[in-house]
C-alpha cells in the first residue's frame, strides 16, 4: 500500500452509513441515547432476548451458529414468517440479512456523552442491491423508542 495515500478511520456508525449508502432505498435513522455504550449495545445485541423487544416486527430470534464474528440465526416475525439470517456481529456493529430482509445496527460514543445509535433495514429486493422503502424510518424510530424505554 502506498504510504502517501490518505487514510480514514471510521467508527461503527460511519461504516453503517457507508453500507446503507450503497443500497437503493436504505435509510439510516439515528438518535443519541442518554446511556453508556456498553449498556445500549448490550441490549441491542442480546439477540435471543431484548432484540425481539426492540425490533417491532421480530418475535423470536435463535442464534443457530456462531464462529468468531459471523453468525447464523433463525428468526420468526410477529406475523409468523420465518427467515434464516446470516450476519456479522462486532463491537458497535451488527449486519444481518436473509434472502428478503436486512437489519443493520451500529453504535458509538456520542460527542458530549451518551451513545449514538444508527439503524437501517427493511425488505430486500432479491437479486438487487435494493430495499423496499416502505415504513423503514417509522419502524426504526419505533425501535429507538423501545430501546430508550428499556433503558429507563
Amino acid at each position: 500500500m502506498n504510504e502517501h495515500w490518505p487514510r480514514a478511520e471510521l467508527d461503527a456508525v460511519q461504516r453503517l452509513r457507508v453500507l446503507a449508502a450503497m443500497i437503493a432505498g436504505a435509510a439510516v435513522t439515528e438518535r443519541v441515547i442518554a446511556a453508556p455504550f456498553e449498556e445500549v449495545w448490550g441490549l441491542l445485541t442480546d439477540l435471543e432476548g431484548t432484540f425481539g423487544e426492540i425490533q417491532p416486527d421480530m418475535r423470536h430470534l435463535h442464534v443457530a451458529q456462531r464462529s468468531g464474528d459471523r453468525l447464523v440465526a433463525h428468526v420468526r416475525s410477529r406475523y409468523g414468517m420465518r427467515a434464516r439470517f446470516d450476519g456479522v456481529l462486532r463491537p458497535g456493529s451488527c449486519w444481518l440479512q436473509s434472502r428478503f430482509l436486512l437489519v443493520g445496527m451500529a453504535a458509538a460514543g456520542a460527542p458530549g456523552g451518551g451513545t449514538l445509535v444508527a439503524l437501517t433495514g427493511g425488505v430486500r429486493v432479491p437479486g438487487r442491491p435494493a430495499l423496499v422503502p416502505i415504513g423503514v424510518r417509522r419502524e426504526a424510530r419505533r425501535s429507538l423508542d423501545r430501546l430508550e424505554r428499556l433503558l429507563t
